[in-house]
């Protein structure tokens, strides 16, 4: 038989700590299939034929390139609804560049990944999200997404629990951008000290959130 263990927060990382802050993609959600097998599929309907391992490659170069504009912005990471829009745009369009149909593409993977069916849980997050809801500590989503994210998130387990939901493009801010935590701190009516994010990446999430004067934690 086998038993799954639920992980656990350390005592002394939740010492004073009022609400846990879990990130979404690479936390408690991946892709399936993934990424660059979405992007295979998808550019297949539309007459281009690229293998996944170079699709992943593109991908990689254009999300930095992205990154990279959002960061020369001033102020750095500010983002908006049609931002966000347009860096998946943009980035589609780039890994495609070299089809005609690259806009086509693009709206097929938008409503793709709009879909809870394109989505599955990562089991380690979520685990840890239900103890922590469990454990009577406030919880709450905040994640560098649009707007798809709080209709996503109403359909899967565990997420339909879950009240306070923050995507960036509604905050108007990315990480690691500090106004994006001052976003979620007034929303949730917290002090810096009361927060702790959970998540997957060490720069956007963990470097982030310290330097924000928040709590971390990282899984995956």
């Amino acid at each position: 038989m086998t038993v799954a263990i639920r992980p656990s927060l350390p005592h002394d990382l939740v010492t004073g700590v009022d609400t846990v802050v879990f990130d979404v993609v690479g936390t408690l959600l991946e892709p399936a299939p993934s990424v660059s097998e979405a992007y295979k599929n998808s550019a297949e309907k539309f007459g281009c034929i690229l293998p996944a391992g170079e699709i992943a490659q593109r991908f990689a170069n254009a999300w930095e390139k992205q990154e990279a504009l959002d960061a020369q912005n001033k102020p750095a990471f500010r983002t908006s609804r049609s931002r966000e829009y347009e860096r998946w745009r943009q980035i589609v369009c780039d890994v495609f560049e070299d089809s005609p149909n690259a806009d086509k593409i693009f709206d097929d993977l938008w409503l793709h990944f709009g879909k809870p069916s394109s989505w599955q849980p990562v089991e380690q997050g979520c685990r840890l999200l239900e103890t922590v809801r469990e454990s009577g500590i406030g919880v709450a989503l905040a994640s560098n997404f649009d707007e798809r994210l709080l209709p996503l998130a109403k359909q899967i387990e565990p997420l339909v629990h879950i009240e306070n939901i923050f995507a960036s493009s509604e905050l108007g801010w990315r990480k690691p951008a500090p106004q994006f935590f001052q976003a979620v701190e007034s929303r949730l009516q917290k002090e810096p000290e009361q927060l702790l994010l959970v998540g997957d990446d060490p720069r956007l999430d963990i470097a982030a959130a310290n330097a924000a004067g928040w709590k971390s934690m990282r899984i995956g």
